[in-house]
């Protein structure tokens, strides 16, 4: 599993487990919940470019979001406070939509895809799970209306792009990249940033 896939896969699961919590799922509506965000993306993602899903015939994802559910019940994070469980849920959020970007953007590289097909498979593979999770739970997904959501996503996979065409896609450039994407993020949310709206009134 690429590092990437890896730190996406857990901060998904983590959030999926954290909005059960929130909403007072028992433990199996909240293992289902944090299987389907740390999966949906990655699943929609295969879909669409007519490969298997990789949890379908590989153990390794199951295993890791097992060992991110034992972590998270065994540091007790169901006992926290409500604030302190939305700091962290955005954080993990943050963190997920960022790599899983990333590491979709590699496999539209993979498969030679421009740089259009490249931003669609990192924002599907970012912005997929979360989605599915939101619409479970009956919130409204956060890409909707919130935070500069989607955009950070597809900025940060045509950045990948672009470090790849340019031959400069090393770990240490990666990582870079990873650490931009997520404080742009972070930032936009605490800033409340949101892409324009219509007006409903006409004007």
């Amino acid at each position: 599993m690429d590092i990437f896939f890896f730190i996406g896969t857990v901060s998904f699961t983590l959030t999926g487990y954290l909005l059960g919590v929130r909403k007072r799922f028992d433990w199996l509506g909240v293992a289902i919940l944090a299987l389907l965000t740390a999966v949906g993306g990655g699943v929609l993602r295969d879909v669409l470019i007519q490969r298997t899903p990789r949890i379908l015939y590989q153990n390794d994802t199951l295993w890791v979001i097992a060992a991110t559910l034992a972590l998270a019940w065994g540091l007790r994070l169901q006992t926290r406070r409500a604030p302190q469980l939305e700091r962290l849920f955005i954080l993990a959020d943050s963190i997920g939509l960022v790599a899983f970007s990333i590491g979709g953007a590699q496999i539209g590289a993979m498969l030679g895809l421009s740089a259009f097909g490249v931003a669609m498979l990192g924002f599907i593979s970012a912005v997929g799970g979360g989605m599915i999770r939101d619409m479970l739970v009956n919130d409204i997904p956060f890409i909707l209306h919130r935070d500069f959501y989607g955009a950070v996503s597809i900025l940060v996979a045509l950045g990948w792009h672009a470090l790849n065409q340019l031959g400069w896609q090393r770990p240490e450039t990666e990582y870079a990249l990873f650490a931009l994407g997520l404080a742009l993020r972070l930032w936009a949310h605490r800033q409340e940033l949101r892409l324009p709206a219509p007006d409903a009134s006409g004007h």
